[in-house]
Order: C-alpha cells, then sequence, then structure tokens
C-alpha cells in the first residue's frame, strides 16, 4: 500500500553534510480522518547496510567480531560492543558487500549466504534499511587474519563461540546490539534446532 499521496514535502534544509547527511524536512501529513497536520522531523541518512552471522552448524559455533564503538561509549557502554559482522552497502549490492566486509573484518572468505529479512533499525530518525544474512562456515574458510580497515579506525578482534554461549551473553547483557541479538535469535530459531546435526551425526 502506498502512502506517498498522504505525504507532502513542504522544504528541506541539510543541516550537517560531514560523516554522512542530517536533514531537516518540513512536511504536511494527511491523518487518518482526512486533516492535513504541519509536522517536522530530522533524519540522518548513512546509506542502507548489510550484516552476517556466520554459523557452524555441525559444531555449534558462531563467528562473532569485538570493536569499539563511540556511540555506545558515550551513552554508558563502558566495554568494546560484541557484534555480527556489518558494513555500509557503498552502492554496492548486499550479497556483495557482505562477503567483502566478512572477509575485511573476520578473515573468512564466506562461500554461500542467504538473506533472511530486512529491517529499519532506528525509523524515527535514522533512514537505514539493513540487509540481514546467514552463512554456513568451517575452520578451513578462514583466508586472512581480519581485523577491519586500520585507515577508517578499525581495530576488530574475531571471536567464535557456542551459540549456547552466544545466547547467554544476550541474557546478561554482554552482547547489546541490536542487530546481533535478531541474528541469533532467528540462529536459535532456524538454525540450532533439537533436530540439528551432531558431532557424531556429521558424514566422514
Amino acid at each position: 500500500m502506498s502512502i506517498s499521496d498522504r505525504v507532502r514535502v513542504n522544504g528541506v534544509t541539510v543541516l550537517s553534510d560531514d560523516w554522512y547527511i542530517l536533514k531537516k524536512t518540513d512536511f504536511s501529513f494527511r491523518r487518518a480522518d482526512g486533516t492535513w497536520q504541519q509536522q517536522s522531523r530530522e533524519t540522518y541518512d548513512r546509506g542502507n547496510g548489510a550484516t552476517i552471522l556466520l554459523y557452524d552448524r555441525v559444531r555449534r559455533r558462531v563467528i562473532l567480531t569485538r570493536q569499539f564503538r563511540y556511540p555506545a561509549f558515550v551513552n554508558g557502554h563502558d566495554d568494546l560492543l560484541i557484534e555480527a559482522p556489518a558494513g555500509l552497502l557503498d552502492n554496492a549490492e548486499p550479497e556483495t558487500r557482505i562477503r567483502a566486509e566478512t572477509e575485511e573484518e573476520t578473515g573468512f572468505r564466506v562461500r554461500e549466504v542467504r538473506q533472511i529479512f530486512d529491517a529499519f533499525m532506528s525509523p524515527g530518525s535514522v533512514t537505514e534499511r539493513l540487509h540481514f544474512f546467514v552463512g554456513e562456515y568451517e575452520p578451513g574458510d578462514r583466508a586472512g587474519q581480519g581485523g577491519g580497515n586500520e585507515q577508517e579506525g578499525e581495530d576488530i578482534a574475531v571471536l567464535e563461540i557456542s551459540i549456547e554461549e552466544a545466547l547467554n551473553m544476550v541474557s546478561s547483557g554482554m552482547i547489546r546490539d541490536a542487530k546481533t541479538i535478531m541474528l541469533l535469535q532467528y540462529a536459535a530459531l532456524n538454525i540450532f534446532t533439537a533436530a540439528s546435526p551432531t558431532l557424531e551425526d556429521k558424514p566422514c
């Protein structure tokens, strides 16, 4: 259902165009009762992105990263943030970008990836739509050390932990990143089920 006929943009002001673009927009919105209401909103446009959970179904393990995030730090998170690999699309297709970002951050060269959904992560003010992927890996798929892009200030550690430990870290508050929590919950419901193969079930 389109709502474009319910929105009339009256004016747009660019407030900042430094790291990304911050705009203030004045618009009219036609409410459900048919009346038009004047509104004003600020939107932060940083582009769209992609994220992925690498998983080893047989060993029941996942790959996560740990890095410094200043916005989280300034809001009271006095620790490094544990996350799934992610990055902005930068005009690339989501699958192409997440493959490159995964190898850059973790060193793992992904073979097959599957998009499971996309979501607006903070639709009240941020325009970003995030594409969520999952991909299976084996220890031999690691082609490098990862660590991210030093020129962009990245200093990323790679974590390989069990799905049980990861879920416990969500419950304890050690994992607070929304995209990572969403991916881990998806994996718990759809990948690491009771019917998942065990080490004994793995074919020789």
